[in-house]
């Protein structure tokens, strides 16, 4: 007798006598099951709420399936579940988790890509004129958003604040607006700028490949400290870089007296650099010689050079000597002898800029700020922002929801590993909504304990 097959069964290798059979049908199962930890953080913030608001949407109300808030939460949700693309969101608008996150308690259908696109896609100025394309972004209210919400995680003033600031490469792989040649990256890039305060994000502005890597750096600092010191007048501020910020113009408007603001940036070192750390690196060279492990020793002096600087300052030189050779490098600074001797500014204070580096990382390689592909600079510096969002999110559930824990260090990508992709089946009814997670899921303690504590804080939104 002729076996009949079913044809929506799919067959697998048998184990042994047994035969695999599998079938789509597990009702609605979704496997970003933990994301709903993303939205116990933002009722208790109101990240995604705020960033709407910073939006003005020109469209008519009766014509419309997806509110501001549900689309800019889908595209943000979404980031931070790992998803970056827009073509992704024609099958995750199927996803009853999503609609959740959304925002859509009754399981509807998300936003597809060509609605979250026209989303992106903001005019340049607020008007109506255009068929399509009816949203537009507040850049300056966004910008401020991240200072306010940055200020709000403290319980209470800080003492001191450290603002970083580093410029990195967006490769650009199309004939995108602002498309440059840089020489340094050997590539065709974007130039954006950031600004952190430990793991918190200040600023992320997209600039063409075409200028200084400082270039509107001070500017920028000049709102942030501005709004910073709104809040907190007697915040003392420390700004770090590399060499690649030792620009005079950047250290004369943070040591003028309205400013007060402190600077620890790296120097680039030249021949007049390396005449004035000969002894100590002499020393340094027998130091290493006697025992064959790296030597350091550090110099204290003042230094101006010939042209490019208004004024004498203070600079630390760091004579190093490898098994490969020399290694001298130099830091400048406003801060005195007193408060960090040479050793200390630059090992314990300059050198912690290198942690800044891994949430760059964090949000060009895990919440895909990189994905700049469209071609007016306007709607990738929106991309942007999503991204930065999508992290600011992520950050708080850590800073928050994960205090104390095994995971309290670990970085977006493993945060999403771990406690937001889990299977999960969901039943929507007319009351409740069930989440069903896996049974075998191996951090079911973990995700207790942060619910625990994101359940600590009072709900906003």
């Amino acid at each position: 007798m002729k076996t009949e097959c079913n044809t929506e069964q799919l067959e697998f290798h048998s184990f042994g006598r047994r035969e695999i059979i599998g079938q789509f049908d597990g009702i609605k199962i979704s496997s970003d099951g933990g994301g709903i930890l993303l939205r116990e953080v933002e009722k208790r913030t109101g990240i995604l709420r705020r960033l709407s608001q910073c939006f003005t949407d020109y469209r008519n109300p009766e014509m419309i399936t997806h509110s501001l808030e549900s689309l800019i939460s889908q595209r943000i949700m979404a980031l931070a579940l790992g998803y970056e693309d827009l073509n992704d969101h024609d099958v995750l608008r199927h996803d009853a988790l999503l609609s959740v996150l959304s925002g859509k308690s009754n399981g509807k259908m998300g936003a597809g890509k060509s609605t979250l696109n026209r989303l992106e896609l903001t005019p340049a100025t607020g008007s109506s004129s255009s068929r399509y394309k009816k949203i537009v972004a507040n850049s300056d209210a966004m910008d401020e958003l991240l200072i306010d919400f940055f200020q709000k995680s403290f319980s209470e003033v800080p003492e001191e604040i450290v603002l970083d600031v580093d410029a990195t490469d967006d490769l650009i792989h199309g004939t995108q607006q602002g498309r440059f040649y840089h020489g340094y990256y050997r590539s065709y890039c974007y130039l954006p700028l950031y600004i952190f305060c430990g793991e918190q994000l200040l600023c992320a502005r997209l600039r063409t490949a075409d200028q200084d890597g400082a270039a509107g750096t001070k500017e920028e600092l000049e709102r942030i400290v501005r709004r910073i010191r709104q809040s907190w007048p007697d915040v003392r501020i420390v700004v770090r870089g590399d060499s690649g910020f030792c620009r005079d113009e950047i250290m004369t408007w943070c040591e003028h007296e309205e400013n007060r603001v402190d600077y620890v940036l790296g120097l680039a070192k030249n021949s007049r650099l390396k005449t004035l750390l000969e002894e100590e690196m002499e020393q340094a060279k027998q130091e290493h010689e006697q025992t064959e492990k790296a030597a350091r020793v550090f110099k204290d002096f003042h230094y101006q050079t010939r042209n490019s600087w208004s004024r004498s300052r203070r600079v630390v030189g760091k004579a190093e000597y490898l098994s490969k050779g020399e290694n001298p490098r130099f830091v400048v600074t406003t801060l005195s002898e007193e408060k960090a001797d040479a050793r200390s500014l630059y090992e314990d204070i300059y050198c912690a800029r290198g942690d800044m580096e891994n949430r760059i990382k964090e949000q060009q390689l895990a919440l895909f700020a990189d994905r700049t592909s469209c071609h007016e600079m306007r709607a990738n510096q929106l991309r942007l922002y999503f991204s930065s969002f999508a992290y600011v999110l992520l950050q708080t559930l850590r800073r928050i929801g994960l205090k104390e824990t095994e995971l309290a260090k670990a970085q977006s990508e493993t945060i999403r590993l771990k406690l937001l992709k889990i299977g999960t089946r969901i039943k929507i009814s007319v009351r409740k909504i069930w989440l069903s997670f896996s049974e075998s899921y191996p951090y079911a303690d973990l995700l207790r304990q942060v619910l625990g504590n994101l359940q600590k804080i009072p709900i906003r939104c």
